[in-house]
């Protein structure tokens, strides 16, 4: 038997997150955040009270202990309302490297940052890309050495979602860095990752990238000169924070994978909506067949797209709860995720824009943020388009038909 259908607690949440989001995402306050460059620190207390933050983590701990497909419902009514993609963001990026933190981490640092990310008055982040790279996880040359009973960080992250909201919420990032050398041919071994607090003596952040989307929420960068850490910081077992990295990245591709639906199911009704009203030639555009061809194509693959996207969650879920499926099988089909809904959102933004002319050019017109936000996930935030490829051909072939081996 195959059911399709979510649950009745799933459509309820749903619901309810819907209701949240009018009242607390219309468009114009998305545009305010948008043009003022900042979330407010009242949406964020907000979200935290309905369950939105790191609802990924057991109840024990703090979160509600949602599934994956819930959580993806939840990313997908957050990109629905905020198109600019900023706030998805910040929830997408704690979310997923919440999760692996809080399943990871010592108790101390579950007691010092999870819960308290959990009630929104702090952030944790992920701090992984270097100046010599971003996808390429094994080349990286931040390092730490065990003194005594503590560590010594040293190297610099960049192009980091939250580094501003980390500094004034009291924040703090998973980091990964090398602590052993790397045995011949693999490279991705001898690497750790750490809890970072952002304002750890040595730790100093660099600057404020200005992005040309996702306005609301900052991207920065750190360097760490000397910096000290307790051994109780280290997440994980040492020398295998490769494998963290990567489950961290599946779990955030899978989220973006839901964002990316949510706005483009936006983006469509917008469209949709002004389609029926503009004339033309004495009828509304909507009449005309070039606009019907792309109106079907967008919504047929929309449709396909969230198939793929709940199936995916729908194998996690079972993955973790019954061993149904192996992490690799699972990583393909995230990979699958990633590797297509970024790049169908923002087509199916430049389509709308173009059906909307002139107004759709302007910054009165709000389909215009999603186009600037969406483009951060194709360039790469959580994996190049390119490295998703390389997953799904490396589970398809086989590891002896990588080319860089």
């Amino acid at each position: 038997m195959v059911d399709f259908g979510f649950t009745e607690e799933q459509e309820l949440f749903r619901n309810t997150l819907r209701e949240w989001c009018e009242k607390e995402l219309p468009l114009d306050k998305v545009r305010e955040m948008d043009t003022r460059g900042e979330i407010p620190r009242a949406l964020v207390k907000s979200m935290a009270d309905v369950g939105l933050l790191i609802m990924t983590a057991p109840e024990e701990h703090g979160g509600t202990g949602s599934d994956w497909v819930t959580t993806c419902v939840a990313a997908e009514e957050l990109g629905y309302a905020d198109i600019s993609i900023a706030l998805p963001v910040l929830w997408l990026v704690e979310s997923s490297w919440g999760y692996v933190v809080d399943k990871y981490c010592t108790e101390q640092v579950r007691e010092a940052v999870i819960r308290k990310a959990i009630r929104g008055d702090s952030f944790i982040g992920i701090a992984s890309t270097e100046a010599g790279g971003g996808s390429d996880v094994a080349s990286f040359q931040s390092s730490a050495r065990r003194v005594g009973d503590k560590w010594v960080l040293n190297g610099e992250k960049m192009y980091l979602s939250g580094t501003e909201e980390a500094k004034k919420w009291s924040g703090g990032y998973f980091v990964i860095v090398r602590t052993s050398p790397a045995p011949s041919g693999k490279a991705h071994q001898g690497m750790t990752g750490f809890y970072l607090p952002i304002d750890a003596p040595g730790v100093e952040i660099t600057k404020r990238f200005e992005d040309m989307g996702r306005m609301a929420i900052s991207t920065g960068g750190f360097v760490m000169n000397d910096v000290e850490l307790p051994n109780d910081h280290v997440v994980g077992q040492v020398d295998r924070g490769f494998y963290l990295t990567m489950e961290g990245f599946d779990c955030a591709r899978i989220l973006i994978g839901a964002v990316c639906l949510g706005a483009a199911k936006r983006a469509l009704e917008l469209g949709i909506e002004y389609i029926k009203e503009r004339k033309v030639f004495g009828q509304p555009i909507g009449k005309f067949e070039g606009i019907h061809f792309e109106l079907a194509d967008d919504w047929a693959e929309l449709e396909a797209l969230r198939s793929l996207v709940y199936r995916t969650a729908w194998m996690m879920d079972k993955r973790y709860q019954e061993d149904h499926f192996s992490s690799l099988e699972i990583a393909k089909m995230i990979s699958a995720c990633k590797l297509k809904t970024p790049h169908f959102a923002f087509d199916v933004f430049k389509h709308v824009m173009l059906w909307l002319g002139a107004y759709g050019y302007t910054k009165e017109c709000p389909v215009e943020m999603g186009l600037r936000g969406i483009m951060s996930y194709c360039i790469g935030a959580e994996g190049t388009r390119n490295i998703q490829r390389v997953v799904i051909a490396r589970e398809l072939l086989g590891k002896d038909f990588i080319a860089h081996r």
